[in-house]
């Protein structure tokens, strides 16, 4: 494969395809979105699904409310069911500083749009039947927030940018980027060689070795994350929110007839590994007991493990290299990426084409590192 393209957008998941599309429908031609696997192979297919706007930053509040919007009219947009539950969020909170946290961000979420809103225990059972109230002191709800299908929402805007003249390449992986100065000149692949004055880096996990052939850093690590599925459930409320106890990261939601469940595990170490294992198991349910006793009774019936792709502030990458002509990047969402793909492929669509995107991210470019401006995301599982 000898070709040319005007933009080469590098990862297959959500991040990709949500930027592809976006360019393919503004115009741009020659958009070539190259993945070293299957579409929606990576990080995409083992996300819980979760879409929401309850942050702490503002800038991920208005990118979380804008997808919300889009994953709102995708089927209408793309003719894909994304199988979208607006169930909403539920964070169950044990401390006083969290319940302050929350507060906080509950007023900046308002004042921004979104209808969340703090209450108390009994109310958060009343939506979530199988948690235990005990030590609760509050929840924050917002009924605007939900799940959907990773792997529909990835071929949906697969499809939406074929149709408007992007070409996807799957089993075709970067293996170099070739520059002459400061200017990029081409892609080298295990298909050949594409010439182009363009990248654009939407790789998660694998980032960082994206972002070292172009001389850029993108301090992006992969670390391994597990979801566990259970057999079906008897008496599932078909609103059943997604249910998060804060204080141990706990996390379920109806998938089918049964529970998605799973949690951050303090013991990871940063790596590629996406087998699955049991050393995380005693302490799911040890947080199960503490909140939500009755998910003990359940058979595990299946389960997987993907990467999170973090970055020193749990927080995004967007931006444009100062380093290296035209290498943009949207990468390093730390666990909220998904969620965020349909807003992050306007940005970086509208920062390709030199336009001003619907909310200034530049306080996420990478640089905010080497300055000392990190800007850390509290409301993170």
């Amino acid at each position: 494969m000898t070709m040319r393209a005007g933009v080469v957008v590098v990862g297959g998941g959500v991040m990709g395809t949500s930027i592809a599309c976006h360019l393919a429908r503004a115009g741009v031609r020659d958009v070539v979105l190259v993945e070293r696997d299957e579409l929606a192979s990576g990080s995409t297919s083992k996300a819980a699904g979760g879409v929401r706007a309850q942050f702490s930053d503002e800038l991920n509040i208005q990118l979380g409310a804008r997808s919300l919007e889009a994953f709102a009219r995708f089927e209408e947009d793309t003719g894909y069911d994304i199988g979208l539950h607006r169930v909403g969020y539920l964070f169950l909170l044990s401390t006083p500083e969290d319940v302050a946290s929350f507060e906080a961000g509950v007023r900046l979420q308002n004042s921004l749009g979104v209808p969340s809103r703090l209450i108390d225990p009994a109310a958060a059972r009343r939506l979530s039947p199988l948690i235990s109230t005990d030590g609760l002191l509050a929840a924050a709800f917002s009924p605007d927030d939900g799940h959907c299908t990773p792997e529909a929402v990835v071929h949906g805007y697969a499809a939406a940018a074929r149709r408007h003249g992007a070409t996807i390449r799957r089993h075709c992986e970067l293996t170099g980027i070739e520059r002459h100065g400061d200017d990029i000149t081409a892609v080298m692949t295990s298909r050949g060689r594409i010439a182009t004055d363009t990248v654009i880096c939407a790789a998660g996990a694998w980032s960082r070795a994206v972002g070292a052939m172009a001389g850029v850093d993108l301090p992006v690590e992969p670390l391994r994350r597990q979801i566990a599925v259970t057999e079906p459930v008897e008496g599932l409320p078909p609103d059943l929110p997604m249910t998060i106890d804060f204080t141990t990261s706990l996390y379920f939601h109806t998938e089918g007839p049964g529970l998605l469940v799973g949690m951050s595990d303090p013991e990871e170490r940063p790596g590629f590994a996406t087998d699955t294992h049991d050393r995380w198991i005693p302490r799911l349910g040890a947080a199960m007991e503490q909140r939500a006793p009755a998910l003990l009774d359940l058979r595990r019936t299946g389960g997987w493990a993907g990467l999170y792709e973090l970055t020193p502030d749990h927080n995004a990458l967007i931006g444009e290299a100062t380093s290296v002509s035209r290498f943009l990047y949207a990468t390093g969402f730390s666990g909220h990426g998904f969620l965020q793909g349909p807003a992050v492929g306007e940005v970086v669509r509208d920062l390709y084409l030199g336009r001003v995107p619907f909310v200034d991210v530049s306080p996420l470019s990478v640089g905010r590192f080497a300055a000392d401006a990190l800007r850390p995301e509290a409301n993170r599982v």
